[in-house]
């Protein structure tokens, strides 16, 4: 398997999908519409949508009633990361290697533009009730997919994660423990990865029980993914990253290196990674033996070498 060759592929198929999704820039809300796409094609890895596409594959789902809800993913981490750069949060000027939302279309128009990206995420997913037709098990696995994607998108998961984090800069270092920086990570990064993995199986008719552990990969895949991502905000740059490096230790966050140390950091991304994938090699669906796919293990072990 050419790994890099197969994930460019995925990549400009999840691109295809996402100008279908958006919207034409048109109207008196035509700067906002500007705003919206030019965040969503700033490009990025596309892993939610790319992970929720390969675990619907991974439980035999065909078709396209997945696309609606990968558009509507990766629109709400869009979303998280215009408002994240936000002078009032992370007062960051770079993102994917060119000028944040904030910085071209000025502070406001880039709130309103993570705004309208949330909401347009959920009116895109509701294109799969259409798409699923007079079919009552399709109906029913798509309202049970956004019940998943309302919850990890909110209070009790992305933003229960990141209103911890914003408070968490606030207080002195000793009162940040493991416990909370877990929490934080668990939701603020863990969340959307876990709704991925939960929702493509879930369209794709898994059960409870499968998709209790896949929630459970995806807060190993989170946590190390964050984890590295805290490690090349200390050794990588601005060129390699295409964003600002630094940006925790001048932002005074403490993170899961500060507080482990950068040896344990790589540690803890290889063993949960290693956990991850092993969890994504076990399953079985009824009356076949083990399932895999190949390409979704591959992926998330990319996560452990990556460089930005």
């Amino acid at each position: 398997m050419n790994f890099d060759k197969m994930r460019q592929e995925k990549v400009e198929e999840i691109e295809k999908i996402l100008k279908r999704c958006l919207p034409a820039e048109e109207g008196f809300q035509k700067t906002v519409l500007e705003a919206m796409n030019y965040s969503v094609l700033a490009g990025g890895k596309r892993l939610r949508p790319m992970l929720m596409q390969e675990t619907f594959r991974l439980f035999g789902g065909e078709g396209n009633l997945v696309e609606p809800f990968m558009a509507a993913i990766e629109m709400i981490h869009t979303y998280s990361l215009v408002h994240d750069d936000l002078p009032c949060m992370d007062n960051d000027e770079y993102r994917r290697g060119r000028k944040t939302t904030h910085a071209v279309y000025g502070e406001g128009m880039a709130v309103l533009a993570g705004d309208a990206l949330l909401n347009y995420a959920f009116e895109t997913a509701c294109r799969s009730f259409a798409m699923a037709g007079e079919e009552p098990h399709l109906l029913s696995r798509c309202a049970k997919a956004m019940s998943v994607l309302a919850r990890k998108a909110g209070v009790y998961g992305m933003i229960g994660g990141q209103t911890a984090d914003t408070q968490a800069e606030e207080l002195p270092e000793e009162q940040v423990t493991q416990e909370l920086l877990l929490y934080i990570h668990e939701n603020k990064t863990a969340a959307l990865i876990q709704s991925s993995l939960m929702i493509g199986a879930q369209l794709a008719g898994a059960d409870d029980a499968q998709l209790s552990r896949l929630e459970e990969i995806g807060t190993r895949i989170g946590l190390a993914f964050q984890i590295q991502d805290d490690i090349l905000d200390l050794t990588s740059s601005l060129e390699v990253l295409g964003k600002q490096t630094g940006s925790d230790l001048k932002n005074h966050k403490v993170t899961y290196v500060s507080l482990n140390g950068m040896e344990r950091s790589i540690e803890e991304v290889r063993r949960l990674s290693e956990e991850a994938i092993t969890g994504l090699a076990s399953f079985s669906l009824a009356g076949k033996e083990t399932v895999r796919n190949e390409f979704l293990e591959a992926l998330v072990e990319d996560l452990i070498t990556r460089k930005k």
